[in-house]
């Protein structure tokens, strides 16, 4: 008996985690929300500059501040699922927020429509972001969480790119309006709200442990230790250099991609995101999570020269498989950092920090990219990336262990 029980337990430490089945429901959630922002997105930028007559330099605008608003609003969201003690009601109120924003993209005549819709379906992503992820890193136990923050991450980016899928069939078959597509994204938005009303269960709080005074206290900042500042830092060298998604579109469109066709730059770039998040979070739980995270560095460069040096959309697209690859190994492994280094009773307000940051380098690199794209050209973008991934990469040594001295991995 007892070695039938070691059996088993070596078997299930070498084949598949058991994930619970509220991070899977999340996960559900997640896919359904993207489905229909991504639906939205894909044919986003190109609506902007060919319906509305927008520039580049508008779309890096509404790209970053849309991301930076998303970020600004996690931070204080995750500090407020910490002092309740409860995350659901929030993430219900964000993922709520998501949904209503839809129809404005819809009813958009301007730019400025454009501008208040992104930015209110970003405020609903930032209300919901850091208890969503704080409340993964509750439900999953130690050793599991690059598996679940994959899983969750997976499942997501599942969503991203049926989205974009879904807006390519609705585009052909509806003759290119843009309006329609829209509207019909409505509808999966909805199906996400309910799952999460329906199915995502809190785990119990431990006695002695319920909400405290909604009050800022700066030293616990200095309480959430050098190794989680270590992966801030680093994650914000990596969101300079890997700027918005926008600029991928364009530069399939740039290269002669269909206007049909745009959404199948979110397709492919999330189709590899999907394939590889949750099995290099799982290789993250049992090998050192900085050698993981440095090769995704390794990958963004080698995306980013391709799509600087791209001759036609082949190259283009084979650029944007390899920028989908680098998600994969750098996203849900990034998340399952903060959640390890940072204290568990602070950890939505670190995963508010962790968004608050890196959702103003997004900014920053979103406008850099449009202004390099509008007055040098679309290849000098990509180079800048580059460069700047390399100097991140150069750091991760840098980041130190989680809390009780375990190895990264």
């Amino acid at each position: 008996m007892n070695v039938r029980k070691g059996a088993d337990r070596a078997l299930s430490g070498t084949t598949f985690h058991r994930v619970p089945r509220g991070v899977w429901a999340l996960g559900f959630v997640s896919l359904f929300m993207d489905i229909s922002s991504e639906m939205i997105h894909a044919l986003l930028p190109v609506f902007l500059v060919t319906v509305l007559g927008a520039s580049t330099v508008a779309v890096g605008v509404i790209e970053g501040v849309g991301e930076a608003t998303a970020s600004i609003s996690k931070l204080f969201s995750g500090w407020l699922s910490d002092r309740l003690g409860r995350r659901k009601g929030l993430i219900v109120l964000g993922y709520g927020l998501g949904a209503l924003a839809k129809p404005i993209f819809a009813l958009a005549p301007t730019v400025g429509w454009v501008f208040f819709a992104r930015v209110s379906d970003r405020i609903g992503k930032g209300i919901r972001g850091a208890p969503r992820d704080a409340l993964v890193g509750d439900l999953a136990a130690d050793g599991q969480r690059g598996a679940a923050y994959g899983l969750r991450q997976s499942l997501d980016t599942v969503g991203a790119f049926a989205g974009p899928l879904a807006a390519i069939g609705l585009m052909a078959l509806f003759a290119n309006d843009f309006r329609l597509v829209f509207w019909l994204a409505v509808l999966p938005g909805a199906v996400s709200v309910a799952i999460l009303v329906l199915a995502v269960r809190e785990p119990e709080r431990p006695a002695g442990k319920g909400p405290r005074p909604l009050t800022i206290r700066w030293a616990e900042l200095a309480r959430l230790g050098a190794a989680f500042w270590g992966v801030v830092a680093i994650a914000t060298v990596l969101t300079v250099a890997r700027f918005s998604e926008a600029f991928l579109i364009l530069r399939a469109e740039d290269k002669g991609l269909a206007l049909a066709l745009v959404p199948a730059v979110l397709v492919v770039m999330n189709v590899v995101y999907s394939l590889s998040a949750y099995p290099m979070g799982a290789l993250s739980d049992k090998a050192d999570k900085r050698l993981v995270l440095a090769g995704g560095f390794l990958v963004l460069i080698v995306a980013d020269v391709v799509l600087a040096a791209a001759p036609g959309i082949w190259a283009v697209m084979a650029g944007v498989a390899l920028w989908g690859l680098h998600m994969g190994m750098t996203q849900g492994l990034l998340a399952a950092l903060v959640a390890e280094t940072a204290p568990e009773e602070s950890r939505g307000s670190a995963f508010g920090l962790f968004h608050l940051v890196t959702g103003i380098a997004l900014f920053a690199a979103s406008l850099l990219a449009g202004m390099l794209w509008h007055w040098v050209g679309p290849a000098a973008a990509f180079v800048g990336g580059a460069v700047l991934t390399a100097l991140g990469l150069a750091g991760i040594p840098a980041i130190g262990p989680p809390r009780g001295g375990a190895p990264a991995g």
